[in-house]
């Protein structure tokens, strides 16, 4: 997957740019407020719905600007098949057209664009509670699972629903008819979630021994939010009904899921750093991107946000060093580029990023 052209309107402090990145590395250089992080805000949003710093309605939005604009076209499979995605956003309502076609959900847009993305705050990630992590996995799953949006949305659909009866003080007839569904829908959820982190052990564990070889080799954990080898989810959702009625909402099932990330030299429940667990969420994040590549030919968009001060010069330096060998196009941004130290072997696209404005280096 390569980024061929982005054009992003009223982004922050951005009115309007265009980028016209490289195939390999692409370096984001500026000043603290110049902009830069902006550009990785915009190539989230259109691959995650999101941004990674909020909701867009929360100053995503240039300050006096009705909506954001993002244009963007890539690539695929070695430059055989090309896409194209436009989205304005004004934070309570959306358009967003699809190789010239409307779509009517955003999570259409999110499908096509695919992005891995390292910032500050991805060690919540580890650190954090079970939310993200089960973000992760889904996102994974959007992108290399075809059935599995409807699994999810038909999951979704049943807990909203399970829950708005239980606060009601519903019929158990009715919750009867929920809880079928819920369980239905459940069940497959996590069939799908318990394959794909099996996928993704060998990975996980490999990019953990690039980046943190001291803390040993990883081991991974999936709690599938309800006690699975004594209960069917049906059996639980019963067992819990009065409970759940008591806290109007339901306790046991997939929404309450997590993924566990351990290591053979770190005892056990002793937390992990801060660096360490920016590591952690690091490899975890590119063992998702190898898996991506691995099933669909080619990989992700990689998003690396302020990587020097995220990173060690060693750590960077094994990062960015297998990133290069692989092929991927990588976005990173840095206020000064000898502070990343690069290989000058390493081919790369540098851009000045300056008051809202990009231009080639």
């Amino acid at each position: 997957m390569r980024l061929e052209h982005l054009d992003i309107a009223d982004v922050r402090s951005i009115r309007e740019v265009r980028l016209e990145p490289g195939p390999g590395l692409n370096l984001l250089i500026g000043s603290n407020g110049a902009g830069k992080t902006s550009v990785l805000e915009a190539l989230h949003l259109l691959a995650y719905g999101r941004s990674f710093r909020g909701r867009v309605r929360d100053g995503l939005i240039r300050t006096g600007a009705p909506a954001l604009q993002l244009f963007a076209r890539w690539s695929e499979q070695e430059g055989t098949r090309r896409h194209q995605v436009g989205l304005r956003h004004a934070g309570s309502e959306w358009q967003g057209r699809l190789d010239g076609a409307e779509v009517a959900q955003l999570s259409e847009l999110c499908t096509a664009l695919a992005a891995v993305t390292f910032e500050p705050g991805s060690h919540a990630l580890l650190s954090g509670g079970g939310e993200p992590r089960r973000r992760l996995l889904d996102w994974g799953l959007f992108h290399v699972e075809p059935e599995f949006l409807p699994v999810w949305r038909r999951h979704a659909r049943a807990l909203k629903q399970r829950n708005a009866l239980l606060k009601a003080g519903g019929t158990n007839a009715a919750l009867d008819v929920w809880d079928f569904e819920l369980a239905q829908a459940g069940e497959s959820l996590d069939r799908h979630r318990r394959s794909y982190v099996e996928a993704l052990e060998p990975k996980v564990e490999q990019w953990a021994h690039e980046l943190i070889p001291e803390l040993g080799s990883a081991q991974h954990g999936y709690l599938p939010g309800w006690r699975r080898e004594e209960l069917t989810l049906a059996d639980a959702l019963l067992v819990n009904r009065e409970r759940d009625r008591q806290l109007g909402h339901t306790t046991a099932g997939p929404h309450r899921a997590d993924l566990l990330l351990g290591f053979a030299a770190r005892p056990a429940r002793e937390p992990l750093s801060r660096g360490q667990s920016k590591l952690a969420a690091l490899a975890l994040l590119l063992a998702q991107a190898e898996d991506f590549r691995a099933r669909r030919g080619e990989w992700p968009l990689i998003l690396l946000d302020d990587l020097a001060s995220e990173l060690d010069r060693g750590h960077r330096h094994a990062l960015l060093t297998a990133l290069v060998a692989s092929g991927a196009q990588v976005f990173i941004t840095g206020t000064e580029l000898e502070a990343l130290e690069l290989d000058p072997a390493w081919p790369a696209a540098m851009f000045h990023v300056e008051h809202g404005a990009i231009r080639p280096a």
